[in-house]
């Protein structure tokens, strides 16, 4: 398997009329001071995790190809053994007749000559003994490729149950990185940052699983799943999720706000932090889909899958403006 990023689109507000989204807008939210966390530990685990993860993933695609190209031996064997059958049968069917004083002195009258009838006898059972060979080669391989086949079924089942721990083990580690950790990272460019994995099937249900990130409150389990896949893709500054009171999703557990500086929710961003807010506003957007987005706002941008971006007012200051973070609703 090849690891390839996806590209994506660098985040670029435009001005489409001028919205006023006052109901959907997030309350100001408080600045936090960076949490005491050893960044290096838990940012390690996570990579260690998501590399792992990535190896067991090659691992079973590589045993499902070979699962795949083993089907397609076996077939093309059962094809040649049924033809080779119908030409044993001819050749068959040819020796007989060629068979008995009756049918030799036959074959001499009509082959013109001794020599050509026993030439003509000689190929006829030369073909059949060389096509009931090939038979028998092919039903031997055939039954070494089901045997493989059984084998790689056995393979399979231990490498999904190994991958099943392992994406465990790599999304807790995301998790624990949403509690406090990664602060300094940078987060990558809107062309390196890998596509989100789609929210499993299904996926819903009310704000039932903990919020890992320092609201310490609850979130669904499709929110938890699109914040895990933010940071696997390196968007690792300080986030925050669930708020209670007021209107909008956090108090749903169906939203997060991810802080644009390394260390908690400050001042209008710019430079690093501003180029920060947009890869992952404009990641966030490409992978609305997957991860079952419902809005992002940033930056006094707004997005919605039915009008793409807007302007949008919150006032407030920079936490009004979404100046300061990036706001994600899921559906």
């Amino acid at each position: 398997m090849t690891r390839q990023s996806t590209k994506r689109r660098a985040f670029a507000p435009v001005a489409v009329g001028v919205a006023v989204f006052t109901v959907l807008a997030a309350g100001p939210v408080p600045a936090f001071a960076d949490p005491e966390v050893n960044e290096k530990d838990v940012d390690g685990e996570l990579q260690e995790a998501i590399e792992e993860y990535l190896d067991a993933k090659e691992t079973l695609e590589t045993t499902d190809d070979r699962q795949d190209k083993i089907k397609s031996e076996i077939a093309d064997s059962k094809k040649q053994v049924k033809r080779l059958g119908i030409q044993a049968g001819d050749f068959a069917a040819a020796a007989y007749t060629s068979g008995g004083d009756l049918r030799a002195s036959t074959i001499v009258l009509t082959a013109g000559s001794p020599r050509t009838a026993i030439q003509t006898l000689a190929l006829v059972s030369y073909l059949g003994e060389q096509t009931g060979a090939k038979i028998d080669e092919l039903t031997e391989a055939r039954e070494d490729l089901e045997a493989e086949k059984k084998s790689l079924s056995d393979e399979k089942d231990k490498a999904e149950k190994a991958l099943g721990k392992l994406e465990s083990a790599r999304d807790k580690a995301a998790r624990a990185v949403a509690s406090g950790g990664g602060n300094s990272a940078q987060g990558p460019s809107a062309s390196d940052a890998p596509a989100a994995e789609p929210a499993p099937a299904g996926l819903s249900g009310g704000c039932t699983e903990d919020d890992p990130t320092p609201a310490d409150g609850c979130l669904t389990p499709r929110t938890l799943h699109a914040l895990e896949q933010a940071q696997i893709a390196g968007f690792q500054r300080y986030v925050s999720c669930y708020r209670g009171g007021g209107n909008g999703e956090h108090p749903q557990g169906r939203a997060c706000d991810f802080s644009a500086e390394p260390g908690g929710f400050g001042g209008d961003a710019t430079g690093a932090a501003k180029a920060y807010g947009d890869n992952l506003a404009a990641w966030l957007v490409d992978n609305a889909d997957a991860l079952g987005v419902m809005y992002v706002i940033w930056y006094r941008q707004f997005w919605d899958p039915s009008q793409g971006w807007t302007t949008y007012s919150g006032g407030g200051g920079p936490s009004g403006a979404h100046t300061n973070h990036v706001h994600l609703s899921m559906v």
